[in-house]
């Protein structure tokens, strides 16, 4: 499919474009056409490492990464985070075995139909998160309260990705040794967000499909 005509997040059925970044956890280039014919994989598109929700995804996925691995998927986090600042995270928040790879420029979320929702709607959404937030929060006095929390430190970099993609969606998308799509999660922001990672039990089912097929 021609990746301009993407109008919303790619569905399953749908062929995976092609996008070539940049590696975080080794050096070089990371291209989903290096996947094709080869393993299944699980791509997640997340925004920056500023954003305390993409680090919980990207924790989230290297926790499930051993479980997909047994069933022959690989596994790829994507951030829109600068690759020297991104290297410098995950040198220090090390995650074992799980590739990683930079889009500050959101190419591969654009590529894959995430788009960006107005600030306005961003801004009216308060988030609630039990037992981490003192109060239901908007999303930057969310971001600067977790990120002060969990002592994640703001460089220029940072404030850079935050100015430009604080409404970026997220997604992960399963895709089969033919680069079609099989399974998809898509962010949805909305009055009383919270954090939602993917069912991990809807997940393996459909990585154990596409494993068979």
């Amino acid at each position: 499919m021609s990746t301009s005509s993407v109008n919303g997040p790619l569905q399953p059925g749908d062929r995976a474009p092609d996008v070539v970044l940049d590696a975080i956890s080794r050096e070089g280039k990371v291209a989903l056409n290096d996947f094709r014919g080869r393993s299944p994989l699980l791509i997640g598109l997340f925004r920056g490492l500023h954003c305390p929700f993409c680090r919980r995804h990207v924790a989230a996925m290297a926790q499930l990464k051993p479980a997909l691995h047994e069933k022959g998927v690989e596994c790829l986090a994507v951030v829109n985070t600068p690759v020297e600042r991104a290297r410098l995270y995950f040198r220090y928040h090390p995650t074992p075995d799980l590739l990683a790879a930079s889009d500050p420029e959101r190419a591969s979320h654009r590529a894959f139909g995430l788009r960006e929702v107005g600030m306005d709607t961003v801004m009216a959404i308060r988030v609630h998160l039990p037992g981490e937030l003192p109060e239901p929060m908007d999303v930057m006095a969310m971001n600067e309260f977790l990120n002060k929390k969990e002592g994640y430190e703001i460089t220029e970099a940072d404030q850079q990705m935050m100015a430009s993609g604080q409404a970026q969606l997220v997604g992960q998308f399963l895709l089969d040794r033919a680069g079609i799509v099989r399974w998809s999660f898509t962010e949805v922001l909305e009055v009383g967000y919270t954090f939602r990672a993917p069912n991990p039990e809807e997940l393996m089912s459909a990585a154990s499909e596409v494993a068979h097929q």
